[in-house]
């Protein structure tokens, strides 16, 4: 699993008109992309080190200020553009194996205590978030 982690001041996702995730002041965006051969651990995993990671102002993490994290699913986070002009999707799982997995991060960060909003997995969505910093990394676990 990959996550793209952005510190941020405020952010959401809207569907079709519609905000259906939205964290307000500082917090976590985290597109998350699955490939496959990942698991639940791996999900879980990524969950801790995302509740944990130390990127908030002060070097502070999630859990030390309860900030709230928006997760978005992005399967073009596996998307190989090396060839050509084109990229390939071949390393992304499909949906079927992908959303579970997703569910299961966003799971595990409220069993961990976060407050957790979301994207819609398979929409098009509009993301729209103000980058702290900026400031940008890549987890994987």
């Amino acid at each position: 699993m990959r996550a793209v982690v952005q510190r941020v001041d405020g952010a959401n996702v809207v569907v079709d008109g519609e905000t259906v995730g939205e964290i307000v002041g500082q917090g976590l965006c985290a597109l998350v992309g699955v490939t496959h051969d990942d698991t639940p651990e791996k999900a879980a995993q990524l969950a801790r080190k995302l509740w944990s990671v130390r990127i908030l102002q002060g070097e502070k993490s999630c859990s030390d200020t309860a900030a709230p994290l928006l997760v978005i699913s992005q399967f073009t986070l596996y998307g190989d553009a090396r060839k050509g002009r084109r990229p390939t999707w071949n390393a992304a799982a499909p949906g079927g194996v992908a959303e579970p997995l997703v569910d299961e991060v966003v799971a595990q960060l409220r069993k961990l205590g976060a407050h957790v909003e979301t994207g819609r997995f398979g929409a098009d969505m509009k993301v729209s978030l103000t980058n702290d910093g900026p400031f940008t990394v890549l987890i994987e676990v």
